[in-house]
């Protein structure tokens, strides 16, 4: 890939900036460019036709004068500013946080959702920029956008684009559809779902391979996980579900984070979320910025914070109280958060020591598909066995149950 030097103009306006500035390099870096340098201006007033003042924006032509550069307003510009923008700048390519995002998500799309999703989310940000000359509508690239479309096209070109989105919209219902059959199945089977939630790179992806011993791809860049992925796994016999999702990010655009939400149902429905948090990074930003994101959702389920990457803290001390601290790389903490996970579904779950007369067994071998074996002892008459059963099969095991015993 072509790499492009991008500049940044960071807008000050509190004390997110640095890490706001931080994210917009990474992202850089994730498109596959090359971070050359930030211009800072403090806003009092967003100027509604060129975003910062004529003054920044000349200083901003003279630096960048003879260098082929990408401009990259760590913000939301709309369709008028990128023009003005652009023009003020002789001509150059400009764009803003959700173009970056949007080329990031091209490019990680794997799965046939996934590039549904992405091309959804396109075209819904092309849209209302479908004015002006077609030159200033080729940043997105990929073919969508680049035809150069006149004046008398516009209409035509709108309505291609409203057809499209309708298409892609309903082919996204039918898979939430086929999603919410499975979710339900996996239910009447006492599969328990487990979402793996947070930030961008904390590492969920790695806690996913620590937990379940899959071989999900790993890498230290910014959505380096587009796609959904679901593990099986136990933990004291009870069968679990682990399901990665899609990082979060400060400012992630709405329009993204409403096209990713039929990948994201699987947080939304879960038993049990893990909020990842990178403890040698801004945690509490992480966290923050996560439950705000599932909030704006309708997210209700219960969860735990889990702190990841605790070996490269300074402070562990300093990392939130409620939390728990691992280290998915080498394995540190991971039987406390076995156990805490086991803890938080106990009450889904019921551990039991049952009695089955020999007599018995075939009534026993029809309800085994619903619960989980942990150790059986054979007697004179019939055999002790050790389950782990879900708490709406109670009733159907009952009869088994030894009278000393009791669901702990």
């Amino acid at each position: 890939m072509t790499q492009e030097l991008v500049y940044i103009i960071q807008p000050v306006t509190d004390d997110r900036t640095r890490v706001l500035h931080d994210e917009a390099v990474a992202l850089i870096e994730a498109a596959g460019a090359a971070y050359a340098g930030t211009i800072y201006q403090t806003i009092r007033e967003i100027n509604p036709a060129t975003y910062i003042g004529e003054g920044k924006l000349a200083e901003l032509r003279d630096r960048i004068e003879g260098l082929d550069l990408t401009i990259l307003f760590n913000g939301a510009l709309s369709p008028s500013q990128t023009l003005n923008i652009s023009s003020a700048l002789n001509g150059r390519k400009v764009i803003d946080r959700t173009t970056l995002i949007l080329d990031i998500f091209a490019l990680r799309a794997e799965s046939s959702e996934g590039k549904l999703q992405v091309e959804l989310a396109q075209l819904k940000y092309l849209y209302p920029r479908l004015k002006g000359k077609g030159s200033a509508l080729s940043r997105l690239g990929g073919g969508i956008g680049t035809r150069g479309p006149g004046e008398s096209q516009l209409e035509t070109d709108r309505r291609h684009i409203r057809t499209r989105i309708h298409a892609l919209e309903e082919r996204l219902k039918d898979t939430e559809r086929r999603r919410s059959y499975q979710t339900e199945r996996r239910k009447k089977d006492g599969v328990r779902t487990i979402a793996l939630v947070g930030y961008t790179n904390t590492g969920k992806s790695t806690l996913l391979n620590a937990l379940t011993g899959a071989d999900v791809l790993t890498k230290d860049a910014l959505f380096a996980t587009l796609d959904p992925t679901a593990r099986r796994f136990e933990i004291n016999g009870a069968p679990l579900l682990l399901v990665d999702t899609v990082g979060f990010i400060q400012d992630l655009p709405h329009q993204l984070v409403e096209a990713f939400r039929s990948t994201l149902e699987s947080a939304l429905n879960c038993d049990l979320a893990l909020i990842v948090c990178d403890a040698a990074g801004d945690f509490r930003t992480q966290r923050e910025t996560t439950l705000q994101t599932l909030r704006e959702l309708g997210f209700h389920a219960p969860y735990l914070i889990v702190m990841n990457k605790c070996d490269l803290s300074e402070d562990v001390e300093a990392l939130a109280h409620d939390a728990i601290c691992i280290s998915a790389k080498d394995g540190r903490g991971l039987d406390v958060l076995r156990a805490s996970i086991f803890e938080a579904l106990r009450k889904q779950y019921l551990v039991a020591t049952l009695y089955v007369p020999y007599t018995q067994m075939e009534r026993y071998y029809a309800l085994r598909p619903l619960l989980r074996e942990r150790g059986m002892r054979y007697l004179e008459e019939g055999a002790e066995i050790d389950v782990t059963v879900p708490a709406e099969y109670r009733a159907k095991v009952a009869e088994f149950l030894r009278k000393d015993d009791h669901f702990s």
